[in-house]
């Protein structure tokens, strides 16, 4: 397959092929994606669900909620707390691995609940190059990645939501808030809230693509690198500096690289264990 229309079309087949599905649907750009396109070719027999949790941000459950409503498409929002699955709070390197684990378990209970045969997430082709412990969890319950199948990668999403008009597609990504802490830093409601809070400071100033990085009385910030000038205006900053100390850090750092997403997973390539596919 070489045009985007080509993509597509084998996309659409892929999913006129299936008789029912679930869509693992977080409200981000790839999920969005998927669930457009499989309403498109299988209408009603194809299910939104999505699981909440402290570690996703309240913007996020927000807006799934609302794409999922414009779209048409029944909607199931189940709260599935991370945290009390047993060693995720510890953060370690497979947490994504427990996470998606927890997530695809839910998928499979409530399809075996409404005899639906197939579950789908939003895995796509640019996702296999990077350290993603959830694929080997989409692998042990039979998750489908019909982007992946399809050859898609992120760039080609994004166009294919822009034509088709889904007001995703130049959503910044939006991982889950555990994300901002480096691995083997305890997860807590206290810090994923300190965290959110932040993060919403830095929107409201302005900054599209945020993260603050939790290292514990230390938050540090990525913002992108052409807007770094911008956060260094004596003004700008001595906000940024009073109302993240006002949430709870005791230290605020800005990172000069400027945004990297993943940027915890730096460092990874020779102590982390195989990428599982």
């Amino acid at each position: 397959m070489n045009s985007l229309e080509d993509k597509l079309q084998f996309l659409r087949r892929t999913f006129h092929g299936m008789s029912s599905a679930i869509v693992a649907f977080s409200g981000g750009v790839d999920s969005s994606f998927v669930l457009r396109v499989a309403h498109e070719a299988i209408g009603e027999r194809v299910l939104a669900l999505t699981t909440t949790s402290p570690t996703m941000p309240e913007h996020d459950r927000v807006n799934a909620i609302a794409i999922a409503q414009a779209l048409g498409v029944t909607h199931l929002v189940l709260e599935s707390n991370e945290l009390e699955i047993a060693g995720y709070a510890r953060n370690p390197l497979n947490r994504c691995y427990l996470c998606k684990h927890n997530l695809f378990a839910v998928c499979q209970a409530k399809a075996r609940e409404l005899g639906i045969d197939i579950i789908l997430d939003g895995l796509n082709l640019d996702d296999l190059h990077d350290y993603r412990p959830g694929i080997k969890a989409a692998a042990e319950m039979n998750v489908r990645h019909p982007l992946v199948e399809a050859e898609l990668t992120k760039a080609e999403i994004r166009e294919l939501s822009r034509r088709l008009g889904l007001p995703t597609w130049d959503r910044p990504a939006s991982p889950c808030l555990s994300s901002r802490f480096p691995y083997g830093t305890e997860i807590t409601l206290e810090g994923l809230s300190k965290v959110e809070r932040s993060e919403q400071v830095l929107h409201s100033l302005g900054f599209n693509i945020a993260r603050v990085r939790y290292h514990g009385d230390l938050a540090r910030i990525e913002i992108e690198a052409s807007e770094i000038g911008r956060m260094l205006d004596g003004k700008i900053r001595d906000t940024v500096d009073k109302q993240l100390k006002a949430i709870g850090f005791r230290f605020v750092a800005l990172d000069l690289r400027g945004f990297r997403s993943g940027s915890l997973n730096e460092g990874l390539q020779t102590a982390r264990p195989p990428q599982q596919t």
